[in-house]
């Protein structure tokens, strides 16, 4: 079992950053790929970036290569996503998974998310 809590999101202006942070619980943290995902209002969740155990690979949303980074601390057990260059279509909840990468990143475990809102 995981438990993922997200801190870090708030209101910020165009062009800025944000930093979220995602920390999980659990001795198997380590073995799990993770990833961050976001749901803005009206639409389906989607995948924004993920990172495999051994923080060898990452993988990005189209919307987000080049401006966000994500990264882990195995140590701390903890996740993040640098957000940088932040455009008013980012505004939405964030949510950390825990899970699998084969095709697309297969989620086991949610956050209860963060919300960032990007003001024009």
């Amino acid at each position: 079992q995981v438990r993922l809590v997200e801190s870090g999101g708030g209101l910020v202006q165009a062009g800025g950053s944000l930093r979220l942070s995602c920390a999980a619980s659990g001795r198997t943290f380590s073995s799990y790929a993770m990833g961050w995902f976001r749901q803005a209002p009206g639409k389906e969740r989607e995948f924004v970036a993920a990172i495999r155990w051994s923080a060898s690979t990452t993988y990005y949303a189209d919307s987000v290569k080049g401006r966000f980074t994500i990264s882990r601390d195995n140590a701390r057990n903890t996740v993040y996503l640098q957000m940088n260059s932040l455009k008013p279509e980012d505004t939405a909840v964030y949510y950390c998974a825990a899970g699998t990468i084969g095709a697309t990143m297969n989620p086991y475990y949610w956050g209860q998310g963060t919300q960032v809102t990007v003001s024009s």
